[in-house]
Order: structure tokens, then C-alpha cells, then sequence
């Protein structure tokens, strides 16, 4: 009864059923503690609590040793984020499992902790699938993508198949580099084995063609989705979006709506990017309004820094200044995103009389960080006010900011080769520096003939 209501979904009946248990003066035993321990991992209020409790029962039953139990434990304490007490449990075990060890790796990739995750993937004894599922589903969620294809190729070499998670890892993976080589090889590895039927595999794959500027394949694969949620939708609208089709991606946006589908936070994002690149200022307005009236989504801040960027790009600043007045509560509602979106179509439209207002609104709230310096800087010394611009360097070269380097990346024999601007560090370093003067030398050379 306890593992049905938890395969319902339904844990606080599991937790009731197993006190009724003990009313009656029956022992719980090892089959017992698995299904109710993953009643606390699924339970949304109290449930570290209540877990504990349950725990302190293992203990009481004599059920610590327990490969299975210890196991379940494991995950619960992984999931509600206590690594410390997870570990504690783990490191007392003798003989660890796999599911063990994966478990473990899991947790650790959850919370952002690489360094333990990929220790413990490394000390091993064995791998599964699973296992390596979780270290590069940790290494895709702190966008190291390089590593999630390295781990991939070494997957293969160790002789595993590869399942869907693995699949969908690595193709977000090629989403983000342009690897669409790497990413066609998926796509006929999936039909291959029957996985592209998959909803979530499939998203994955409309997300990596349209990021590699394949749309035509993102649409054939959306098509293809019999069953498609509002992930599905919102991958295949970003992706025109994001290709410069705004018409296709507001036809698509209403298709989804008809549907029945309900629209979500991401949605409107796609929409609302789609209608600025193409200055689509009152379809992009009216999607606002409609999105808590109609939709009854609420508008979060990307969504106000999107009206922002869209009022701000079609050269409608004043409107821009007064939409986060009035509608956002002030520039101090504002984020990154919002400030630079009006500073560069300030400095786009040569406007240095709002883009002085800004400026001052955020040094005055001390906000301002090194993308808005640099963007207000560039706005004084384009309109020739040198003393504001120098003022602006100066506070740059005081809290000693430092912009990230520019990064490139290319794919080569299906092998990603990543390159920072300045960096030595590539064992090919000096051959490509003198192919690129060659390059430069050609070029000179064809513009005097």
C-alpha cells in the first residue's frame, strides 16, 4: 500500500498508511523503509522533517546497514540539498552499489559542486550508463559543454550506449558550441534505435538545430512531436526567433495557443525577442498586456527588460525611461539587462541626454556594473563630452573591473576547439598565429593590386 500511493504520487497517504501500520503493532522491515523514505523525497512541506523522523526508525529497526535503504536515504538527503549528511551516510557504508556512487555524483552535480562530483566519478570501482548520465547532466548544468562532449567520446570508448538522457546532455551540449556534426551523429544514432520519439529528446534536438541555424531540420523534428508540450513549442518558437523570423514565430505562438497549450514564462521571452529584433513595437506591446489578462502569466523582469530592448531599439526612448518609471517602479527595479538595453540604444541613437539621466540614476544607486560603465563612457566620448567620459574611466580603472575575455568556438572533424582572446595556452597556438598573418598579409596584398 505504501509503494502504491507512492507510485500515485500521493505521499502524505504513504506516511498515514505506514503510522497505521505501526498502530497495529507491525514491524516495518527492509521493504518497508525504501517506497516510505521516497514518500519524503516527494513530499513538498515538512518533508526534511518527517524524513528524519523515518531515518531515526532505520536506526531504531536496525536497518542502517542496509544497501537499500542506505541507498534511498542517500538520494533523500541529495535532494533536499543536505550533501553533508548524504556523504556521512556514505562514506559509513562498506560495500557501496553503483546506484550508490551515481546517487552521490548526482547530488553533488545538483548543487554545482564539480569538484566532488567529478571525484567521485573518477574513483569508481564501476560505471553504468546512469553514472555517466550524472556527471555530464552536472557538467551541462555549470555550462561547461566542452567536457560533457569529452565525457561523451570517452563514454563511447569505454563501449556504453549511449541512452536518452545521455543524448539529450550532449545535444544541448552542440546546442551551445554549433557543434552540428556532433549533433546530426545524435540525430541518426536516436532513429536508428527508435529514441527520437522521445518528447524530451526530441525538444533537445529542435532547440540544437535552431541554435546551429538549421531551421528547416528544427521544424521537420517539431513536426514530427505528436504530442507536443509547451517545452516543444517554446524550443521551436525561440528557434525562429532567434533566426530572424518574427512573423513565423507570433504564427507559431498563436497555433500553440490554439491548441490548448498553455503559454509560460519562456514563451513570452521568445515572443517578446522575436518582436523586438524585427521593431515589432505594437505586436510586441500588445503580447505584454495580454500576457496576465489572456494568459494569466505574470510578467516577471525579463519580460519588463524585453518591452525595454523593444521600445529602446525602434528608437522610442522616452518611452522607454517612462515604461520603467512608471511600469517597473524606478531603475532600481531594474537589472543588467534593463539599463543596458536603454544605454545602448542611447548610444545607437545618439541620445546623451537620456543616456546622462540613466548614467546618473545609476551611480546614484551605485548598481551600475562594468557593461553600463562602459556603455556610458562610450556614449560621452561619441558626443564629445570629455569630461564625463574621463569621469567614467576613472571609476572603471578604480574598481579595477575587468571585462571577460572573448571566446570562439569551432567544430573540427567533430572535435570542438575553443579559443579566448589573448590565450597561448593551445598547443597549436603559434602555427595559428602565423596562419592568420598570412591571412592578414594576403589580404593587404589583394587590396593594393
Amino acid at each position: 500500500m505504501i509503494r502504491g500511493h507512492v507510485q500515485l504520487n500521493s505521499p502524505i497517504p504513504a506516511i498515514l498508511c505506514y503510522l497505521d501500520m505501526l498502530n497495529y503493532d507491525l514491524l516495518a522491515n527492509n521493504y518497508t523503509f525504501p517506497p516510505l523514505i521516497k514518500a519524503c523525497t516527494i513530499l513538498v512541506s515538512s518533508s526534511k522533517v518527517i524524513g528524519s523522523l523515518v531515518h531515526a526508525h532505520v536506526v531504531k529497526f536496525g536497518f542502517r546497514d542496509d544497501p537499500f535503504v542506505v541507498s534511498v536515504l542517500i538520494e533523500f538527503y541529495s535532494v533536499k540539498h543536505d550533501m553533508g549528511t548524504a556523504r556521512l551516510l556514505f562514506d559509513k557504508t562498506p560495500n557501496k552499489d553503483v546506484v550508490m556512487w551515481t546517487t552521490m555524483i548526482d547530488g553533488y552535480g545538483k548543487m554545482g559542486d564539480l569538484e566532488n562530483a567529478r571525484t567521485l566519478f573518477d574513483e569508481m570501482p564501476q560505471r553504468n550508463v546512469i553514472s555517466w548520465s550524472a556527471i555530464m547532466a552536472a557538467y551541462s548544468r555549470v555550462s561547461d559543454f566542452k567536457e560533457v562532449l569529452s565525457l561523451f567520446r570517452k563514454m563511447q570508448e569505454a563501449g556504453l550506449k549511449p541512452i536518452e538522457s545521455v543524448l539529450v546532455s550532449v545535444l544541448t551540449a552542440c546546442a551551445h558550441l554549433g557543434a552540428v556534426t556532433q549533433g546530426l551523429w545524435v540525430h541518426s544514432y536516436a532513429k536508428r534505435y527508435k529514441l527520437d520519439s522521445n518528447p524530451i529528446l526530441a525538444t533537445a534536438l529542435v532547440d540544437m538545430y535552431s541554435k546551429c541555424g538549421c531551421v528547416e531540420s528544427a521544424l521537420s523534428v517539431f513536426e514530427s512531436i505528436l504530442n507536443k508540450d509547451a517545452g516543444a513549442w517554446n524550443a521551436m518558437i525561440s528557434g525562429v526567433a532567434m533566426n530572424g523570423d518574427a512573423r513565423k514565430s507570433l504564427e507559431l505562438f498563436n497555433q500553440m495557443a490554439s491548441t490548448g497549450t498553455q503559454p509560460t514564462d519562456t514563451t513570452f521571452v521568445a515572443v517578446l525577442t522575436a518582436c523586438t529584433h524585427a521593431k515589432m513595437v505594437d505586436e510586441g506591446l500588445k503580447l505584454f498586456e495580454q500576457m496576465g489578462t489572456i494568459y494569466r502569466v505574470d510578467p516577471q523582469l525579463e519580460h519588463y527588460a524585453c518591452v525595454v530592448d523593444l521600445l529602446a531599439r525602434s528608437g522610442m526612448l522616452e518611452e522607454a525611461e517612462k515604461f520603467i518609471e512608471k511600469k517597473m517602479g524606478g531603475f532600481g527595479r531594474g537589472d543588467a539587462n534593463v539599463w543596458g538595453a536603454l544605454l545602448g540604444a542611447c548610444r545607437i541613437y545618439g541620445n546623451i541626454e537620456i543616456g546622462n539621466r540613466v548614467w546618473k540614476k545609476l551611480t546614484d544607486m551605485g548598481v551600475a556594473d562594468f557593461g553600463t560603465r562602459v556603455l556610458s563612457y562610450n556614449i560621452y566620448k561619441e558626443a564629445g563630452w570629455d569630461m564625463e567620459a574621463k569621469k567614467v574611466r576613472k571609476t572603471i580603472s578604480e574598481v579595477r573591473m575587468k571585462k571577460k575575455p572573448g571566446c570562439s568556438v569551432i567544430e573540427v572533424d567533430g572535435k570542438v576547439q575553443e579559443f579566448l582572446a589573448g590565450d597561448l595556452c593551445h598547443p597549436c597556438a603559434q602555427e595559428i598565429y602565423k596562419m592568420l598573418d598570412l591571412f592578414s598579409k594576403i589580404m593587404r596584398l589583394r587590396e593594393f593590386f
